[in-house]
């Protein structure tokens, strides 16, 4: 089976090319690694963190909870996540590697000014828009390590989501 990882920082579109890929390849299934982090928040509220991706049980659990729903199911997973430390991508990919997956890590990519027109535009989250506005500075000084781990980069400056999915299900068809 296979893990599609759209990674990208918010205002990407990641959420909005995730859903359009599910509707283009057929056996194949939403997974929210927040859920996991939601999850490990409320049972480790007594544990300093700022981020749940901080945490080394939420690294654990991701590949775990995946392989779960991938055995029950037999689909291939799309997991919608902005990884920006590099170790914990290695971690979170070592993880479902040595439980057999194969993994395409999907980088959608914008430059500044588009992500933060987009985060403004979001009609949700309007109380966590200096957050998501805060993360666009780290999403620039991942981008040194997230580029060359990527198996596909997607400019969604130029292309919209339906287009970012066609190319990720075409991407994934040929490695396949």
């Amino acid at each position: 089976m296979t893990i599609i990882w759209i990674n990208g920082t918010f205002g990407a579109g990641k959420t909005t090319t995730a859903g359009k890929l599910v509707g283009l390849t057929e056996g194949t299934r939403l997974f929210d690694p927040e859920h996991v982090g939601y999850m490990l928040r409320a049972n480790l509220s007594d544990q300093e963190f700022t981020d749940f991706q901080q945490l080394p049980p939420w690294r654990t659990l991701v590949p775990v909870v995946m392989d779960e729903i991938g055995r029950l199911t037999g689909d291939h997973l799309i997991a919608v996540q902005t990884v920006l430390v590099e170790s914990y991508w290695r971690e979170l990919e070592e993880g479902l590697r040595t439980r057999g997956y194969d993994i395409v890590h999907v980088l959608l990519d914008a430059d500044p000014e588009t992500l933060h027109t987009r985060i403004d535009a979001d009609p949700d989250g309007h109380d966590i828009r200096p957050w998501r506005h805060n993360h666009v500075p780290a999403y620039q000084s991942a981008r040194p390590w997230l580029l060359p781990a990527a198996d596909l980069v997607i400019d969604t400056t130029k292309h919209p989501a339906q287009s970012a999915a066609e190319q990720i299900r075409d991407h994934v068809a040929n490695q396949l």
